[in-house]
């Protein structure tokens, strides 16, 4: 359905004329701003009738939903906010679409840019507790957090003075540009309040998802080791490079540590894992499945970066991925879409379950950023297609299970990069079976684990995996 937008010019006229002068500015000033609400509220439905996925799930996207211009009218207006109208229109099983009131702020958070302290944690309750904490995974370099002097393994259970409980609005905690964390400590299952305080303030910082690479010799095997933590395309060079360095120091083995990697690019996601192989250059890397207005289509192996420049291949028939439950989306495919073609082995935690992409919509004529309508900046996030690996495999909603469970302890972490770490001391027993256990990955957590939250959960793009805007048709 197309429908022409909606300019109230004659009902605003007539407010105007039977208005009194006082009252004027503030009249023409609501009434604009009703009828932007309206056309951006217009340019949602029209976006999420044409690319939603779950389309055929939403009743109110149907082409055939309204009678007449009046009933789509009365529909846009039956909700008063665009945010409110928005998720309105989802499918139930629809967990990961959005909408961002300013859509610079989103484009520069997938190209890693926001406004962050550096410390990137994870959140824990003790099942069956009410004991509540957080802890660093790793810190940005040149961060405040890493000027502050913190490491991985830091125990905090207080923000600004306030203890965490079951009950702790961490969006609100988190929320300021500058927050103080306190410190604990965590032995077996008793967490204890130090008395020490590190003050962290945000600035806008750039995240390399490059956190860590490096060769290691292991028993006279040179074995690999990339930490990886989002598919950002602005630093696709970068991991080339860094592959090419892999083959000229002639690695046989791959440890890919995806454990804390929520999603991103599915372009760049395709590129790397042309990069652990080469040899399927041609063949298809997953498929892509839209809703009833487009056919499926197929993402092939190439052997280019989205700069043209040569993809630097190890042509591995086999690659170690570390993953936890905050391994998502972009991660998930990279397991699922190389799992036809090489030994992927799993170690770790199950994965979280997110197999659809989106693409940032905006308003205007195709849905790209292409003279987009300057009135406003909403722009929306909806899930536009499911991915299958070659054979057709998708719908993972309980994510994808490991081959080798093995968790982190927490007051155990280990330093990443280092042989000792715990899982990366998985890995590489498998890698050579002689090499020896660390205490870390033999020690258990003694009690349950609830993951309750993290720092990325914050971000527009938590857990997203999208293909540019740009690339669509219709």
């Amino acid at each position: 359905m197309k429908m022409n937008k909606f300019i109230l010019i004659t009902f605003i006229s007539a407010l105007v004329l039977t208005s009194c002068q006082d009252d004027r500015d503030d009249n023409i000033s609501n009434i604009n701003e009703l009828a932007n609400q309206e056309n951006i509220k217009d340019f949602i439905w029209k976006a999420m009738n044409v690319f939603y996925v779950y389309k055929s799930d939403a009743p109110d996207l149907a082409d055939d939903r309204f009678e007449n211009t009046t009933d789509y009218r009365d529909f846009l207006n039956r909700v008063d906010s665009p945010l409110d109208f928005f998720f309105s229109l989802l499918a139930r099983q629809d967990r990961f679409s959005f909408i961002v009131s300013d859509f610079v702020t989103l484009e520069q958070n997938q190209d890693g840019i926001s406004r962050s302290n550096g410390m990137a944690f994870g959140l824990i309750r003790f099942g069956g507790t009410n004991t509540v904490f957080g802890y660093v995974r790793y810190v940005v370099p040149g961060s405040p957090a890493d000027v502050a002097g913190l490491e991985r393994g830091v125990i905090f259970n207080r923000i600004d003075g306030n203890l965490f409980t079951p009950d702790t609005n961490f969006n609100l905690l988190l929320s300021p540009n500058t927050y103080t964390i306190g410190l604990a400590e965590l032995q077996n299952r008793n967490l204890t309040s130090i008395d020490q305080e590190i003050s962290l303030n945000k600035i806008q910082l750039t995240e390399n998802p490059i956190h860590e690479h490096k060769v290691l010799d292991i028993d006279g095997q040179k074995v690999g080791y990339l930490m990886y933590n989002n598919f950002r395309t602005p630093f696709n060079a970068e991991l080339n490079s860094i592959f090419s360095n892999f083959a000229s120091e002639g690695i046989t083995d791959l440890v890919l540590d995806l454990r804390y990697n929520s999603g991103g690019s599915i372009e760049t996601c395709k590129d790397l894992s042309s990069m652990i192989t080469g040899q399927f250059n041609g063949e298809v890397f997953a498929q892509q499945l839209f809703n009833e207005n487009f056919s499926p289509e197929d993402l092939i192996f190439d052997n280019e970066i989205s700069t043209g420049e040569t993809i630097n291949s190890l042509n591995l028939t086999r690659v170690y991925v570390l993953t936890s439950p905050s391994s998502a989306s972009a991660s998930e495919l990279l397991i699922n879409a190389l799992n036809p073609y090489i030994d992927v082995i799993q170690i770790g935690d199950t994965t979280e379950g997110k197999f659809e992409g989106s693409a940032t919509l905006y308003d205007s004529p195709d849905f790209t950023r292409r003279d987009v309508n300057l009135n406003h900046t909403y722009a929306i996030q909806p899930l536009i297609l499911k991915t299958a690996n070659r054979d057709g495999f998708t719908d993972f909603f309980d994510g994808l299970d490991p081959d080798i469970e093995q968790e982190e302890t927490f007051s155990n972490l280990g330093t990443l990069g280092d042989p000792q770490e715990t899982l990366l001391n998985r890995a590489l027993q498998e890698i050579s079976p002689g090499f020896a256990p660390s205490s870390s990955s033999q020690e258990k957590n003694l009690v349950p684990i609830n993951r309750i939250g993290e720092n990325q959960m914050f971000d527009p793009t938590y857990q997203r995996m999208y293909i540019d805007s740009n690339s669509l048709s219709f």
